[in-house]
């Protein structure tokens, strides 16, 4: 989970810079996060520390407060309708961008409508559900819950709003993790 979701924050626009950043810090490589190694004991624990200061990974804070400490993790195809029932993170920006649902469909019905949230272009969305339609693969989503069916994104929200624009037509890669104690986070 810790190699996905870096790599897929690596090609975010909001976070990608500070990741890089982080990786100077520690003076590591991007390879460290596009062509993970799962078998380097020493790569593993790099990437363990750089989620943590970035997101707050293992220290219950930021992005990882209230998140379990043991999660299974499976990867899975999920059909566009299983995706389309997953909700976003509990963020203000994804509340306001879907209208308080949570629901990526009901942020791309706004984002066509041309409704913003919090004054923040669409353009990123509307860029990615093209790319998309065009071919373009995107990492997988990380989705997590207590249950299969009660999905949160953890990490690829922005992607998950393209799947809504171009109307989750295909099967999507996910890593979805799931855990007893995961509602205190996916609330």
């Amino acid at each position: 989970m810790i190699a996905c979701f870096l790599d897929g924050e690596l090609s975010s626009q909001r976070f990608g810079q500070g990741l890089r950043s982080r990786l100077v810090e520690a003076g590591q490589a991007e390879q460290l996060l596009t062509h993970a190694d799962l078998s380097d004991a020493g790569a593993n624990l790099a990437r363990r520390g750089l989620l943590a200061a970035t997101r707050g990974y293992g220290e219950n804070r930021d992005l990882f407060e209230n998140f379990p400490a043991q999660v299974t993790w499976t990867r899975a195809l999920l059909s566009g309708d299983e995706v389309a029932g997953a909700r976003y993170i509990d963020y203000s920006y994804w509340v306001e961008l879907s209208g308080g649902s949570r629901r990526p469909a009901d942020a791309a019905a706004r984002i066509k409508a041309g409704l913003r949230a919090f004054d923040v272009p669409n353009e990123p969305f509307v860029e990615a559900a093209r790319a998309f339609a065009a071919g373009e693969r995107f990492p997988p989503l990380i989705m997590v819950g207590e249950r299969l069916d009660e999905l949160v994104c953890l990490e690829g929200n922005l992607r998950l709003t393209a799947y809504a624009l171009a109307g989750f037509p295909s099967d999507i890669e996910c890593l979805i993790g799931t855990a007893p104690g995961m509602g205190r986070w996916a609330r």
